[in-house]
């Protein structure tokens, strides 16, 4: 015959008790641990066993155990985690508001930014410490961003204009997005490209030799990615009514030309009106003051920059001339459209905030 265990002592719940512990199971925001042995002490006051309390939850019987325990010794407070052992925090909560405060009020009397130096000589405290609060709070007092902030009048309705081409092109018509890479360099390097070996990257001169510049226009097709381009020794309204021209030939006649440009001064002279008259199925698209951002082809311009110009050795135009060909070829081989996503709203909108958040700095 098996000896009887020892007597459980009772648990028992009181309403403010209860009130609490139901509170905790129904914050979403209750940690899951505190959840769980909440609803351990309530189902043992219902005048379950520790079994059954064991197979309803899926927990060990141990686990039930050891809460039940901690309740009726010490209550609600019994089911906080006790605090972790080691060396006490020094840094008290004072402490990183006093810093934070001083990051974002202050500025150094020598410097026009708080470095983790000057900062714990401020404060006294470490450079480490310093260091771990801007992190935990995502400061970073090196960094700077410039912005500008378009003053054109019709801002919105040029944003609604060219976003609404984007994401709702009319029928049988042709989105272009069209701009000019001006005084694009031929570089040569002093000295020669020392290749790439293991271990060491690809190494050239600082310094280097200009062989002159040349301009390329460019019209990038929204739908299908491919680019017309055309280059030019000189940037003038002449030479974009040659590109205009070519885009005339190269644009199907049953098409409606929509083009999106930049406000240069090339593409609103007189002449360039003329020739829009006498071709009317071209239709222009201005871009806001200061927001080339705007127009697609910079991104394309951008790729190009990236891949061909930024690192290549050019010792003459005509051969700067011959790469840009090539790479406008390969690339129209097998061209990738670039998605816009951003509704005009989503946009206005983004802008609005920043500028609430500058004013709001101001003040």
């Amino acid at each position: 015959m098996s000896r009887p265990g020892p007597k459980i002592p009772p648990l028992s719940v009181t309403d403010a008790q209860r009130a609490v512990l139901e509170g905790w199971l129904r914050r979403r925001t209750t940690a899951q641990a505190l959840a769980q042995r909440s609803r351990i002490v309530l189902e043992c006051a219902d005048g379950h066993s520790i079994m059954e309390v064991s197979r309803r939850l899926r927990i060990t019987p141990d686990t039930v155990r050891t809460w039940r325990r901690r309740f009726i010794e010490r209550g609600l407070d019994g089911l906080c985690d006790d605090p972790r052992p080691g060396v006490p925090r020094k840094i008290t909560d004072a402490d990183v508001e006093r810093v934070i405060v001083k990051t974002l009020e202050e500025t150094p009397k020598n410097a026009t930014h708080w470095s983790t130096r000057s900062m714990a000589a401020a404060t006294g405290m470490s450079q480490s410490t310093i260091s771990r609060i801007w992190r935990a709070f995502a400061l970073a007092p090196h960094r700077s961003q410039t912005f500008k902030l378009s003053t054109d009048p019709l801002f919105i309705d040029k944003v609604r204009d060219v976003v609404g081409l984007y994401l709702d092109p009319p029928e049988k018509a042709l989105v272009l997005c069209v701009d000019e890479k001006s005084q694009i360099q031929a570089l040569d390097r002093s000295q020669p490209v020392l290749p790439m070996v293991p271990g060491v990257p690809e190494r050239r001169s600082h310094d280097y030799v200009r062989a002159g510049t040349t301009t390329l226009f460019a019209a990038l097709e929204v739908a299908t990615g491919k680019v017309i381009g055309s280059l030019h020794r000189r940037h003038r309204a002449a030479e974009f009514k040659k590109f205009l021209t070519k885009l005339d030939k190269e644009v199907p006649a049953d098409l409606q030309v929509h083009l999106i440009l930049d406000n240069y001064a090339t593409h609103k002279t007189p002449d360039i009106k003329k020739w829009l008259l006498a071709h009317p199925r071209f239709h222009l698209h201005f871009t806001p003051t200061s927001a080339s951002w705007l127009n697609l082809v910079e991104r394309w311009f951008a790729e190009l920059t990236q891949k061909k110009l930024k690192r290549g050795v050019h010792r003459s135009v005509q051969a700067l001339e011959r790469d840009i060909r090539a790479w406008l070829a390969d690339w129209n081989e097998h061209p990738r459209p670039f998605v816009w996503t951003k509704t005009a709203d989503e946009i206005l909108d983004k802008v609005a905030a920043y500028c609430r958040r500058i004013s709001d700095s101001d003040h």
